[in-house]
């Protein structure tokens, strides 16, 4: 305990010493000048909650978050694909990319790039864009109180419509990417 006191005391005296003279009296100090605070930096860039311009930017933050992330992962969800089809030739995940980097390089890894961040572009739109729209949709339907009351069953209805509409966005895209993986090179 008298060492922590010690030591902070220590490291206090030297910052302090950064300092030399840190109070000042109020009636020294300029007036400063008032300050008018916004939530948004100026009109051009903001966008009203409900706008076309809203659901548009939460589409494209959705494409932007899904595709990338997803197409990351490619090489890894293609080693998880292969084991999971041959057992015997990708015996661990490790031996995966080992033997996918033998047989093909490491541009092996990336195969079914393109099918992943098409398919994963389209759900992120759809799961962010139409997550806000039916917020929006259902928030109307149920009026302003009960929108409040049964906000948590509002939003889990909200994400449950647009992840059906996104899964079906993603699915061509899924078939086509785990064809592409899991046939023989």
């Amino acid at each position: 305990y008298c060492l922590i006191h010690f030591y902070k005391r220590r490291s206090m005296d030297r910052l302090c010493g950064l300092f030399p003279n840190p109070v000042k009296a109020v009636a020294a100090q300029e007036p400063v000048a008032e300050r008018k605070l916004a939530a948004a930096a100026t009109e051009e860039y903001s966008c009203e909650f409900g706008s076309t311009k809203y659901f548009a930017l939460c589409a494209f933050g959705g494409v932007l978050s899904c595709g990338i992330t997803h197409t990351a992962v490619t090489p890894l969800d293609l080693v998880k694909c292969r084991l999971q089809v041959n057992k015997e030739k990708y015996k661990s995940l490790g031996n995966g990319f080992k033997v996918t980097v033998a047989d093909g390089g490491t541009k092996a890894l990336f195969l079914g790039w393109a099918p992943t961040a098409i398919g994963y572009s389209a759900q992120g739109l759809c799961k962010f864009g139409f997550y806000e729209v039916f917020k929006n949709v259902y928030s109307g339907l149920l009026g302003e109180e009960n929108t409040y009351l049964w906000r948590t069953s509002l939003y889990l209805a909200a994400s449950a419509s647009a992840e059906f509409f996104a899964d079906i966005a993603l699915s061509p895209m899924e078939s086509c990417k785990v064809r592409m993986q899991t046939s023989l090179p």
